[in-house]
């Protein structure tokens, strides 16, 4: 069974290859998160992960490879020609970095499912983030909105008991009814509040 660290470097492996592949001139592309662009987006998930990391190891977030530092649930500023893709492979890296080492992977940490360890809480709140966000940017620039599916069921499933705690950090949508017979990826989208998954009607 792969560790923490393991999925969680495979699934922001597969952001990452999204972010390398989107066209330079689709960064301003309106993303399904309300008010931000795909160029948000990834800024997003980057101050995210730095919020995590400076928790854990009590060192400050700094901005780095031309993006900047703001609120956990904010966008950061974006400098022209920032390297985004080098600014999440660093994020990626101190965060595999982290839940490999025993002691800081072990630290609680505040958040949707109460203080729980870092450890868990990536695993399912982070995994929630990565997976969203990955489906956020393909589909602002429309690249692959293909999702891990083993992914997207184990994540689904962790969250249901945490619902309340999401909505009550301001940070996500209300669930949408997913239509019948949904396909998991779908129902999960659903679940996360973003209710361009679903199909149009024919």
């Amino acid at each position: 069974m792969p560790t923490v660290a393991e999925t969680y470097a495979e699934l922001a492996g597969q952001l990452l290859d999204r972010i390398r592949a989107t066209p330079a001139d689709r960064w301003d592309a309106v993303s399904p998160c309300r008010g931000w662009t795909a160029r948000d987006v990834v800024a997003h998930v980057i101050n995210g992960h730095r919020g995590i990391l400076a928790f854990v190891t009590g060192r400050p977030p700094v901005a780095a490879d031309g993006v900047g530092v703001s609120g956990m649930d904010g966008t950061p500023a974006v400098e022209p020609g920032a390297d985004l893709a080098a600014a999440f492979a660093r994020c990626r890296d101190d965060m595999v970095a982290m839940l490999g080492d025993p002691e800081l992977a072990a630290r609680t940490v505040p958040g949707p499912m109460g203080m729980v360890p870092v450890e868990r809480a990536v695993d399912v709140i982070g995994s929630l983030e990565v997976l969203v966000h990955t489906w956020d940017l393909a589909r602002a620039v429309g690249g692959d909105e293909r999702l891990d599916e083993e992914a997207v069921i184990r994540t689904h499933e962790a969250l249901l008991p945490h619902y309340e705690g999401l909505q009550a950090t301001g940070a996500f949508d209300p669930s949408v009814p997913a239509p019948a017979g949904a396909d998991p990826q779908t129902a999960f989208l659903c679940f996360a509040g973003r209710a361009s998954a679903v199909p149009a009607r024919r």
